[in-house]
């Protein structure tokens, strides 16, 4: 049994290294201090949208302790998502992320394995596990853990692999020792905000997730507004244009998580390919695969209008 902090805490940084995360970091669970006025605003100027789940929970989303009962630390982890190929030029697209298997369930194996390893190893540790589906911010506890800093973008970017990877937590009753948060790299760069095509990064580190392509393909259940007609670069799930363009994007290296590579179905299909799929064929190709959460007809409710 570990029992020394520099110790359990070196123990769990190599775990999460032997699961194939990218990164690991460690913060204090409690309150964000800083966040609280930024979500605040930001939910008081509707840019959430349709997205109503985000009003939810206030006080837990801003304060670990009260989501985890006694718990100490928040382990913030990355897997990196980026693909070996992409897409052929003629298609309508698919954000990187929804290639390959949901990271639901790919990241949440990992978590429980790694709470499994520092159970077995430090002794009765309680902690829950976090993957995008509870109120936690992930970037907001990626950054005071030291993993890299909120861009303009509003995506977390770290200066040696850029920020195509998903972010996870593990919210543990133990303590560790903690990471401190990395400087902004942004500079002088507008890339981002320059680049996107409806205008939802709407100032340097805020972006309206009501304007978002993401939310226009994925989370809005009515018809897409006719005014939006034209601006999505062909995007039929999901969209990377702010990642795509940004210059730390250079560094991204591909993942080597087998789980994360695509039905090689997905990387031919043209746009006529895309147009003509049956409901058959889309549950073959995206089985087990984000893109599900679209459903059939919300993915051809996208062509249509991108048509």
């Amino acid at each position: 049994m570990i029992i020394s902090k520099s110790k359990n805490t070196q123990f769990i940084k190599s775990e999460a290294t032997r699961l194939g995360f990218l990164a690991c970091g460690i913060s204090k669970s409690g309150f964000l201090e800083e966040e609280a006025p930024r979500l605040e605003n930001w939910l008081n100027k509707n840019y959430n949208g349709q997205m109503s789940y985000m009003e939810n929970h206030f006080d837990k989303r801003l304060d670990t302790t009260k989501l985890v009962e006694d718990s100490k630390s928040v382990i913030s982890l990355l897997l990196n998502y980026y693909p070996e190929n992409n897409q052929v030029s003629d298609a309508y697209k698919v954000s990187k992320y929804a290639y390959g298997t949901d990271y639901h369930y790919v990241i949440k194996d990992k978590l429980n394995e790694l709470l499994f390893s520092i159970q077995s190893q430090i002794g009765n540790i309680n902690g829950r596990a976090f993957v995008d589906s509870a109120p936690v911010l992930d970037r907001a506890w990626a950054a005071k853990s030291g993993l890299g800093w909120v861009g303009k973008s509003g995506n977390l970017i770290t200066q040696k692999v850029g920020s195509f990877y998903f972010i996870a937590e593990l919210i543990i009753d133990l303590e560790l020792d903690y990471d401190y948060a990395t400087s902004d790299h942004c500079g002088s760069c507008t890339a981002c905000l320059d680049a996107c095509p409806t205008q939802a990064i709407v100032a340097p580190y805020v972006v309206d997730g009501s304007k978002c392509i993401s939310y226009f393909t994925i989370e809005l259940k009515d018809s897409i507004p006719i005014e939006m007609k034209g601006k999505f670069d062909d995007w039929a799930f999901g969209c990377d244009i702010c990642q795509d363009v940004c210059p730390w994007n250079r560094f991204s290296k591909a993942h080597n998580e087998p789980l994360f590579d695509p039905n090689p179905k997905l990387l031919s299909m043209k746009k006529k390919e895309w147009e003509e799929i049956t409901e058959e064929t889309f549950n073959v190709i995206f089985k087990n695969s984000p893109i599900k959460r679209a459903k059939f007809n919300g993915l051809k409710r996208n062509i249509t209008f991108l048509k």
